[in-house]
């Protein structure tokens, strides 16, 4: 096994636990002997007093050098990832004794990293199926043994299916892939969040399926909603719409741009037995929040159909990079100011962003900023984040993303 050199004699970050090294804290004269190197291969790393950091994936293709396993091993091994596996399934048991679909794998979290699966199992509890996705080189070499493990540790497991589409790939150097890896995927499947019935595409449906990481999020909703009117943007397929119609709001609109995701939002609707409580519309979200606060400002107040007692903000990412963060701040402005024009004095603001590069300050600056502007006081009556299935690492920010805030509004 090859070792690699860094260039400082200590390293703080991965002393503290971070399980990157980036390609240019690697010690000069060892660089012709990296870039030979077969990514996915494990090395060992060491700083330049020759203390160990232990084992990891290494890739001279990527800016991301090595990724830290946190142990050192000679091999990545079925009997490893079924190890790491049960212990990740132990911690989510822990944290959800009566659920049974959540993020099984975080990635970095779970000393995993570039690794994500969600486990979604039907109802019944008769089978348990996959999705994955390998954002590192040296996991996408080894699949089969993942999936391997993944059958030992679940017997119930029936299918597997890849969801590689992520845009991250291309920077270790890996192309765009989405396939069934083992067993097989049906063409949709049920399970069950909190009480609800969800039907899902794992084959057609956005990322891995369903969004994990809004559990808590959703269940707070669901406390707060009742006897509300309740507009949910960006519903997807309908996570916090029905959460909210299930703790007895009066009436649910959800918003998405895709076809698809309405469908399988009003299928969702019907086996829960809520059509008379909760609706669903293909709508641009920002076109329908934009002409009804203009509405609202000709008017000076809306008809009671178009009024609405909470508004839930759950956009997809708008800074999925640096150079961005202008951009989606503009997004995040533009919408959170619609919907204050839109609320009543005790109506909620749900809002949040899953956008990494968007801090938790930022957005709440963005927000105060827009209270500020359309004389709209407010007062934090939650703040949520990613659901505990996608746990932090405390040396890894990267892995802290999704902010989320609840707020009454006081006048």
């Amino acid at each position: 096994m090859h070792t690699i050199r860094l260039k400082n004699r200590t390293n703080e970050r991965l002393r503290m636990g971070h399980a990157w090294v980036f390609a240019n804290e690697i010690d000069q004269a060892q660089q012709k002997e990296f870039l030979a190197m077969d990514a996915g291969n494990l090395v060992t790393v060491e700083d330049a007093s020759g203390r160990s950091y232990g084992t990891g994936m290494v890739n001279p293709k990527s800016q991301i050098a090595v990724r830290l396993l946190n142990t050192s091993i000679d091999e990545l091994s079925v009997n490893f990832f079924a190890e790491r596996f049960r212990t990740a399934q132990n911690l989510r048991t822990r944290l959800f004794p009566s659920e049974t679909s959540y993020r099984l794998v975080f990635g970095e979290s779970d000393l995993l990293p570039g690794l994500v699966i969600d486990k979604y199992t039907t109802p019944d509890n008769a089978a348990d199926y996959f999705v994955l996705q390998t954002l590192a080189y040296g996991m996408d070499a080894r699949i089969q043994d993942i999936c391997s493990a993944l059958c030992e540790v679940f017997p119930n497991t029936k299918g597997i299916i890849e969801k590689n589409n992520s845009a991250l790939r291309k920077h270790e150097g890996l192309e765009a892939r989405e396939s069934v890896v083992w067993g097989e995927i049906p063409a949709e499947i049920l399970m069950r969040e909190q009480g609800i019935l969800f039907s899902l595409s794992l084959m057609e449906g956005q990322k891995t399926g369903y969004f994990l990481d809004q559990k808590l999020n959703r269940q707070k909703i669901k406390e707060l909603c009742g006897g509300m009117r309740v507009l949910d943007c960006f519903t997807n397929q309908g996570g916090f719409a029905l959460h909210a119609a299930s703790g007895g709001a009066k009436e649910v609109l959800g918003l998405d741009s895709s076809d698809a995701a309405i469908r399988r939002c009003r299928i969702n609707t019907s086996l829960n037995g809520m059509d008379d409580r909760a609706r669903f519309e293909t709508s641009d979200v920002f076109d329908y929040l934009h002409n009804l606060a203009g509405e609202r400002d000709a008017a000076f107040q809306l008809p009671p159909e178009k009024r609405w007692d909470c508004i839930i903000l759950d956009p997809p990412a708008f800074a999925k990079a640096k150079n961005a963060i202008p951009q989606a701040k503009r997004g995040y402005a533009k919408i959170n100011r619609a919907a204050l024009k839109l609320l009543p004095k005790g109506g909620l603001l749900a809002t949040g962003s899953c956008s990494h590069h968007v801090s938790e300050d930022v957005l709440w600056e963005i927000i105060q900023e827009e209270a500020l502007r359309e004389r709209r006081q407010l007062r934090l009556i939650f703040r949520g984040m990613q659901s505990p299935c996608h746990p932090i690492l405390a040396s890894m920010p990267e892995t802290k993303y999704l902010k989320f805030f609840i707020f009454e509004i006081l006048q």
